[in-house]
C-alpha cells in the first residue's frame, strides 16, 4: 500500500476529490495548512507600502491506496491539477506497511 500527501492550492480541492473519487480511492484526509517551498513566498503592496507573505495557504489531501491506483493518481494529478507556476503543490509517496480496521479488526487491503 501507499500513503500519498498530497499538497495543493486551496482552489484545486474540489478537483483533486474528483480524480480521487474517479480512481476509487476509499477515503481521504484533508488538512488546511501553510507554508512557502523554494519561492518562500511573495510581496504584495497595501496602501503603498510593500511586505512580504512568506506562508501561504495550501491544502494538504492524504489516502491510503494500492500501488497501481497511487500511480493513477500521481499521473491524473499531474496532467490535471498544475497551472504551470509556482505553488502548485507537491506529492510525496510513502510506503505502507499495515493498516487496521479497528471497528472490525481487518488489516491489511482490506482495512481501506
Amino acid at each position: 500500500m501507499k500513503k500519498l500527501e498530497i499538497v495543493i492550492q486551496p482552489e484545486k480541492l474540489e478537483d483533486l476529490k474528483g480524480i480521487l473519487d474517479d480512481c476509487q480511492a476509499n477515503g481521504l484526509m484533508i488538512t488546511n495548512i501553510m507554508g512557502y517551498g523554494n519561492q518562500k513566498g511573495h510581496k504584495k503592496i497595501y496602501r503603498g507600502a510593500e511586505y512580504s507573505v512568506n506562508l501561504l495557504p495550501k491544502v494538504k489531501v492524504e489516502t491510503i491506496v494500492e500501488p497501481d491506483t497511487a500511480e493513477k493518481i500521481i499521473k491524473r494529478v499531474v496532467d490535471e491539477i498544475q497551472t504551470g507556476t509556482y505553488g502548485d503543490g507537491k506529492i510525496f509517496v510513502y510506503e505502507v506497511q499495515d493498516a487496521v480496521r479497528i471497528r472490525t479488526g481487518e488489516r491489511g487491503s482490506n482495512a481501506l
